[in-house]
Formats: C-alpha cells, structure tokens, sequence
C-alpha cells in the first residue's frame, strides 16, 4: 500500500535511507496524543483506519530486506512487552538519521558501532537514577479510591519541564487553551485525591498535608522553597565522577533517599490508582477497565477476606477482551467469567440452557473425525481408495459424530469447549440435541474451566469418562440484546462461568467498527503497562524526563571528551588497530551529539504532536533552555527531579497551577522503555554494518544523477 514517496540518494546508504523513510510514517504514533491514518490499498482502494505502529507495519507492503528487519523488530517488542512500539520505531529512524550523517562525515563504521552502543548503554545506567520504586499496592485496595475518569483540565507530556517566567518561552493564553483542547485530560480520583504533583513525595510532607489545612497557595509555596533549597548531586555514570554535599543512595529495599544535612526523604509509589493514572499516557477510558479488571481479579482471589494466604499477583493470562461492534460506548465493561460470540442460530439453544447448572467436557485439540494428535497423523501422500470416495468418507464423518454425540449423552453432557477446530456437522448435530459446542477456545480458558468445575482436559472424545466431565457451568446470553442487530454475519454473545473461576473478561463496544481494534490495542497497552509495572516493582519518573536525561547526559560526555581526549575510552576498542583506537578522541565527541540528537528530535516531537508549540523547532528551542540548565546545574538528574517536583512544572495550563489535587504523577514502565531503544538501535548498527549496502566513500566521478537517485515507496 502507497503511503509515501522519498528521494533516496545512492551514491549514500540505501539501507539507512529506507529505515529513515519507514520509520517517518508513525512518527504521528509518538506520545499519549496520537493522529489515527488511513491506510489505502492502491489496487482495490480499500482503505483501513489504524492508529499505532503494530496495525501500520501490518498495513504496509514492506518487501524489501530492510523492511522485513523492521517489521520483525517491532513485533519482537509487541509480542514481548504489547508497548513501545511507537518509541522503537522513532528512534529507529532518529537513528539511522545519526548514522547515515557520521558516514558522511568520515567516522569508521568500527567507531559509530562502538561509541553508539557505548552511549546507549552509559545512559541505561544513568537514567536508573530516574526508577521509583512501586511496593504493596494492593495493601490499601479496600474501601478505598477507584480509577475515575477525565475532569476539564489537560496536561502537556513533558511535565519535568518547568516554563520559567521572564524567559520569552511562556506559551500565549492562546496556545495553552489549544492545549487544553487536547485529549490528554488530567484524572481526579474518587476518594482521597492525590495532593501532589511531586513524582516523588516524602512520607514526614504527606502526614504534614492529611494533619493541617494549608491552602493549595500555601502549598505551593513550601513545595517551591523546598525544590529550590534542594541542590542534591548525581554520580550514577562510570564515565565521569562528580562531587557535591549531597547524594542519593539506593536503600536496601528499593527506595531512594536522598542524604543531606536535613532529614532524609524517601521516595516511592504505595498507591494503585496513582500508579494506573501515571501509566494511562492519555488512555483513561481503557485503563479505567484495566483497573475494574484487577478489582475484580483482586476479590475472585479472596484477598478481602483474608482467605488467601499469599500476595495478590495480577495474573494478565487470565483476563480477554471481546469486540463487539455496533453497541454504544456506554456498554464497555468488565465481567467475571468468559464471553465470547457464537451463531445466532444457538439463541433457543442458550435460552433453554441458561440458569442452570450443565455439564462439561473439555477438548484440548480439535473436534474433528480426522483429527490425530501430533506424531499420530498419517502421511499425506499416501491415501487408499476408499478414502477417495467422497460418499464413505461423508458416511465415515456421519459414523463419527453420531458416536461423539452418544458419548455426550451417555455421561449427560450440555456443554463442549474445545481448543481447536469444531466439525460444522457435529455442531449441528449437537444443537439438535440441545448440546453447545464452542470452538477455538484459548489454552487458558480451558485451564480456569478445568480448575472451576472439576474437568479433566483429554484429546479425543472417546477418552471421556465421568472423572473427566466437569459440573456447575452456566451459560447466558450477554445483556440479552440480540447481536445480530449489531452484526452482519448474526452473531450473539454469550457469557461462561461457573463458581470460583479466574476469569474475567474485558467486553470493547463500540458504534463505529473501526474504532473497536484501536480500542482493543489500546486497551491491552494499558494493562500491559501495569502489569510490567507490578511485576518489575519499579518504574521510571515519566513525561519525557528520562529522554530529556538521556540527552543531557550525552552531551556532557561529548563536551568531556572534546576537553579530556581519548581518557576514559582507550578501553573501548582494546582489540582494534593503533590507528582506529587513534581515532577516537577526533570522532567520539561527534558521535555521541549525533546519537543525542535522536533523543532531541524524540522530545521535540513529542511537544509538537500534543500541539503545545507551533513548530518543532520552538519546541526545541524550550528543550535547549532546559538542556542547558541541567548543564550548568551540574547534575541533570538533581535538575529533573527538582523541576518535576514544582507545582507548575511541565506543560502544564496556568490556570490550574493552584489546583494542587488535580495534577497527576505520570510514570514509565522500565525494561519495555530501555528495551525498546536497545531494538533501535541494534535494528540500526544492523542495517549499518550490511556489506552489500554500505558505501564508504564518495568517488569524484561523474555519475547520472538518474543513477544517483531513486524512489522509495512506502
């Protein structure tokens, strides 16, 4: 499918140029403030509606050898993580960007892969300084706040970002109405609100907040004559050492506390709602399901009533979504059980079933006369003569299934879930027989069913014997509002469930088909995010503040280079020739401002996408006022966390600078992050290091400048 159109330049490196070009059609993806596209197809003029970098790669005819690359990075990351797509394939391209420059320049490609990979993973350490520990979120789960949705106030995505007064980069009222507008809201929550902005808040400052009655100005002004008062110092980099009065150190736990003449502060994340608020990027609506998704895991595991002796676990293999197209938003919700979409024809069939206990064999393969189980099918290339005729084969099937259905009378069977494939004619059959037969169910489902009812999953229906059949299984219609008013192929849903299951189940409406995938993705990216979060127990300050670190941290270490020579990197290519280790101190400093300039145009497209700023390059004219007082700080992680703790800081509306409960904490998870750019750039050194695609210099011969160009389609 057509998409765009790019001059690429032979006589440089193709490879590099395709990436660039790829990676520039999702860069609308960046950020919690996405632009859906439509994707045509040229030959039929078909189009499709997507809305992140997965459903886009999937829409793209990507043939070529580097668009095969990219596409299997960017599953390898979905598949794993189900986030950071979009991070990945920005940087891939802010990258290739980066490459293809420093071989124009002259920069042994030995050196870009060295210093590149060097400065990726001096930043991995260095923004560790950046991890809030997540501990015992579930303690509090009873009687307490639940996820809420949207009020009327929007937050900008960088909220590290303070917008210092007198600098001639404050934003028109103007403009930071437009931002308002955006459809990134700020979410108060039901109950005890959040009274902080602080990413990270000190346990002796909230029992001072729950025990006095300051006023919101009075708030902020203690909080901003503590953030300024506050000049802590950094030495998370191996690369260099920096000395100051104050330090942060990493507790036993987990937590991190800063050590100065005044009492310690400690920083973490105890709060599940203030976690899922500063996980949602702008998905309120999905991660708000996520949240009742938990709540209900949370109670179906006894934890309430002290039943379960051992931690709550948020297990994400147990919960499933089911799209239903045609209903109104409104009907989204989150249910215990299974449910799932069957043929409209087995209406009377759930009628008649419904409100009472069935009973239930479980399938692990498929329901089929042909079917064996692996190492037991029959070649096939070989077939005798009687199977070739058409007649005893339909008479072998018919034996079949009158025999399947004799077995599920015998031991008073209602209800048959298989894992796979279901013969159509055995379907039919077993609804004449007032029998339901699901097909293609997951693998997990047919565990949770097993553990409810009692059921022993076997391969073939001849295996079933009453140990194996399970009971207490109830089947009902969902909402009892016919589908097939909704759906083309007269579909209706129907819910499972039996007392004691572990299943819930997450139901996406939506009244405009289109609109029912990207709600599906978005909401699996939500649940996602706080699972890794849980199971990680740490995540990172948000908002950009880590790629805004990343940035700051490269350009100190090609400012030190430039200063100090090779000291510090002779042991970075100890294998290498006396030239190429020569070379080094000359190229190291270019290197690393170029593999921080893909985390300048990262943040800069971030600003410009929530529309905050006109242009990209205004929003990088803000970032350099930012990266250049981290620099003069001395310490550009003490810089992020003061500035992140203001209460005005980020981009954030004047107008509810004083609404101190309404602004929200916003958080990263932390291996999909840092792993996303290690596929980034692996993804780029990769295609680099290509032998039949690198060009290493430029001749002085005349060339064709028809042979010099070419065109790539996307």
């Amino acid at each position: 499918m057509v998409m765009a159109c790019r001059v690429i330049n032979k006589r440089r490196h193709v490879g590099l140029q395709q990436l660039s070009s790829f990676a520039e059609t999702g860069r609308t993806f960046l950020g919690p403030v996405k632009s859906s596209k439509f994707i045509i197809d040229e030959e039929c003029h078909e189009s499709v509606l997507i809305s992140s970098t997965v459903r886009l790669l999937q829409s793209l005819d990507l043939t070529s050898a580097v668009g095969q690359l990219l596409r299997e990075a960017v599953q390898a990351q979905n598949n794993t993580y189900r986030t950071g797509t979009s991070t990945l394939l920005f940087l891939v391209g802010a990258w290739s960007s980066a490459a293809e420059e420093c071989l124009h320049l002259g920069v042994p490609i030995s050196l870009i892969v060295s210093v590149m990979s060097e400065g990726l993973n001096s930043c991995i350490e260095e923004v560790v300084s950046l991890q809030v520990p997540v501990h015992n979120v579930f303690d509090r789960m009873v009687n307490t706040k639940t996820f809420s949705g949207p009020e009327t106030f929007s937050v900008g995505v960088c909220p590290f970002l303070h917008i210092p007064s007198g600098t001639g980069l404050i934003q028109k009222e103007r403009d930071l109405k437009d931002v308002a507008s955006q459809s990134l809201a700020i979410y108060s929550l039901s109950g005890r609100p959040v009274k902080s902005p602080q990413l990270f808040r000190s346990q002796d400052k909230v029992e001072a907040d729950e025990n006095t009655s300051q006023t919101p100005q009075t708030l902020k002004n203690s909080l901003l004559a503590d953030t300024r008062c506050r000049k802590s110092v950094l030495t998370h980099s191996r690369h260099f050492s920096r000395t100051g009065n104050n330090q942060w150190i990493s507790k036993p736990d987990g937590v991190l506390e800063q050590l100065s003449a005044a009492t310690p502060k400690t920083y973490r994340c105890d709060d599940l709602v203030e976690l899922e608020v500063g996980l949602s990027h702008g998905g309120h609506s999905s991660m708000k399901l996520v949240d009742e998704a938990v709540r209900l895991q949370y109670q179906n595991a006894g934890m309430q009533q002290g039943s379960c002796t051992v931690p709550f676990l948020f297990d994400i293999s147990r919960i499933f979504t089911c799209c239903l197209p045609g209903f109104p938003e409104t009907f989204s919700c989150v249910c215990p059980g299974y449910i799932t979409v069957v043929s409209i024809s087995s209406a009377a069939l759930i009628k008649e079933l419904q409100n009472q206990p069935i009973r239930v064999v479980l399938v692990e393969g498929d329901l089929t006369e042909n079917y064996r189980h692996l190492g037991f099918n029959k070649s096939a290339s070989i077939k005798t003569v009687s199977e070739s005729l058409k007649f005893q084969q339909d008479g072998s099937e018919e034996l079949w299934t009158d025999h399947v259905l004799q077995v599920l009378i015998k031991f008073n069977v209602n209800l048959v879930l298989a894992q796979g494939n279901v013969s159509e004619r055995l379907i039919e059959k077993c609804t004449d027989s007032k029998r339901l037969v699901i097909g293609s169910m997951n693998g997990n489902v047919m565990q949770a069913f097993a553990e409810a009812s009692g059921a022993v999953q076997v391969t073939y229906i001849t295996q079933v014997n009453e140990n194996c059949v399970g009971s207490g299984v109830c089947v009902t219609t969902w909402r009892s509002i016919p589908f097939d008013a909704a759906d083309e192929i007269n579909r209706m849903a129907i819910m499972l469930k039996t007392e004691g299951i572990n299943l819930v189940t997450v139901v996406l409406t939506s009244p405009v088909t289109a609109q029912v995938q990207t709600k599906e993705d978005t909401f699996w990216t939500c649940a996602y995010r706080l699972y890794h979060a849980l199971k990680e127990q740490k995540v990172f300050l948000g908002g950009g503040a880590v790629e805004f670190l990343c940035l700051s941290h490269l350009q100190i270490l090609a400012e030190r280079s430039v200063n100090k020579g090779n000291q510090g990197c002779s042991g970075w290519l100890h294998n290498t020739s006396s030239w190429l280790a020569s070379s080094v101190p000359q190229y190291r400093p270019t290197v690393l401002k170029l593999l921080a300039n893909g985390w300048r145009r990262y943040l800069s497209t971030l600003l410009y996408n929530t529309a905050s700023y006109s242009s990209e390059f205004e929003a990088g004219t803000f970032i350099q006022h930012h990266l250049q007082n981290a620099t003069d700080s001395g310490s550009p992680s003490s810089y992020v966390l003061n500035e992140y703790s203001k209460l005005n800081s980020g981009i954030l509306n004047s107008d509810i600078s004083d609404k101190l409960e309404q602004i929200p904490r916003v958080y990263d998870v932390v291996t999909p992050k840092t792993e996303a750019w290690r596929r980034a750039l692996d993804l780029v050194l990769l295609v680099l290091q290509t032998d039949s695609e690198i060009i290493t210099g430029l001749e002085q011969t005349q060339i064709n400048s028809q042979e010099s160009e070419g065109f790539l389609f996307l």
